[in-house]
């Protein structure tokens, strides 16, 4: 009997992957300076970072970095559960938890780390949990680790969740959803969500790694932006690499919740935890934007003004109030083209194709930052209305893929 080579699959996947024009590359950023990175020698002005408020390279975050890490090392050590769990540690989980108005919060390595453990520790096989058709890959992958039943409903249809949910009512439950989903921009329908969670007697869980930071009052995010709190939203997902500029993540959830996590959620207590230092970063980032609104409505002002200058040039941009603005585009090929010839023109945007979207719905990924000038907003507009507007084409799909 011959066995099956993984190697050979391996190959076979790439090739495939190459004819369907789905290959991925690393890019080097070999520099930073404000929103501009070196990439291959050439110096780009970038619109596909998520540090949405400008914080990854403040100077009070960097510093809060360094004196940190003079003191705790770049290191924690171990695991949280060993002696990997510093003060610092500690005062970003209370300050988190006070700030969104939650009981508790646990810090995780990653957002994917984070979202792991919590469907790993709450849910087994005999349960259920309901899931968005455009939630990020953790909150699928953490389903598959906790070994429970995943059913989907078309995207932001509320009605579906429902109904998946009806479909097993005896089994313990829980309705999971991204806050402002990463490809589209848009946000979660989390009243209604919330209303069914509540009637359906399931634990409502939002990823909001682009939510917290940038919406909502206060920079709240989109439980705060939908009137919410934690009563009608329990379990909540905040990672820091997105608006709040650093690295890492925190579950923010009740009290008894958050205590069975440190005990079961393995991607908790079987990893090293997160550098002290980073910790100490994160909460002089999250100061910043508690007393620095200026951020947040600049930031809106930049969109509002990009969304303008877009409809005007007549692009197909997505429905999106938030710094993520997508152009939907004809194809794999199209997409790609269009991304080269932006970078030959100064601007790197991403394009953004299947797996990471659904077959049929290429596109370039704009995303703005408070970073940004005007001037600069005015120049990706230049070049999308002088070079892509051959690339793009708006949205004309069945409304069962728009839903």
């Amino acid at each position: 009997m011959s066995r099956p080579s993984l190697t050979d699959r391996l190959r076979s996947a790439a090739t495939e992957r190459a004819s369907a024009h789905l290959t991925r590359r690393l890019r080097v950023v070999e520099a930073v300076q404000g929103t501009r990175v070196t990439t291959g020698g050439r110096e780009l002005l970038n619109f596909c970072s998520n540090d949405y408020l400008g914080l990854a390279q403040s100077l009070e975050v960097t510093a809060a970095l360094q004196e940190s890490a003079a003191w705790l090392g770049v290191g924690s050590t171990a695991s949280h559960l060993i002696c990997g769990h510093h003060r610092e540690h500690a005062q970003l989980e209370e300050e988190l938890a006070d700030w969104l108005g939650y009981s508790k919060a646990l810090v995780f390595g990653s957002g994917y780390l984070a979202n792991l453990g919590l469907l790993q520790a709450l849910l087994g096989k005999d349960d259920l949990v309901v899931q968005d058709k455009l939630n990020h890959a953790c909150l699928l992958d953490g389903a598959r680790l906790a070994g429970c039943e995943l059913k989907r409903y078309p995207h932001v249809d509320a009605e579906s969740a429902e109904r998946q949910l009806q479909s097993r009512p005896q089994a313990a439950a829980m309705l999971a959803t991204d806050g402002v989903f990463s490809m589209d921009g848009d946000l979660a329908p989390l009243r209604e969500l919330s209303a069914i969670a509540k009637a359906q007697g399931a634990l409502l869980h939002v990823d909001d790694a682009h939510g917290v930071g940038v919406v909502g009052p206060g920079g709240r995010g989109s439980v705060a932006a939908s009137g919410l709190t934690a009563r009608e939203v329990p379990l909540l997902l905040v990672t820091f690499g997105k608006a709040i500029g650093t690295y890492g993540a925190a579950i923010c959830g009740p009290t008894d919740v958050i205590d069975a996590l440190v005990e079961t959620a393995r991607p908790f207590g079987l990893t090293t935890a997160l550098p002290p230092a980073l910790a100490a970063a994160t909460r002089r980032s999250l100061s910043l934007i508690k007393n620095e609104p200026w951020r947040r409505f600049k930031l809106a002002a930049l969109i509002a003004r990009f969304r303008r200058g877009a409809r005007q040039l007549g692009l197909p941009v997505l429905d999106s109030s938030t710094p993520i603005q997508p152009l939907l585009v004809h194809g794999n090929v199209e997409a790609l083209r269009a991304a080269q010839a932006l970078q030959a023109r100064g601007l790197l945007i991403s394009a953004i194709r299947p797996p990471t979207v659904p077959e049929g719905r290429a596109r370039l990924r704009v995303t703005l930052s408070s970073a940004h000038s005007e001037s600069e907003v005015d120049q990706l507009l230049d070049a999308l209305g002088g070079v892509l507007k051959d690339h793009l084409t708006p949205p004309r799909l069945p409304k069962s893929l728009t839903r």
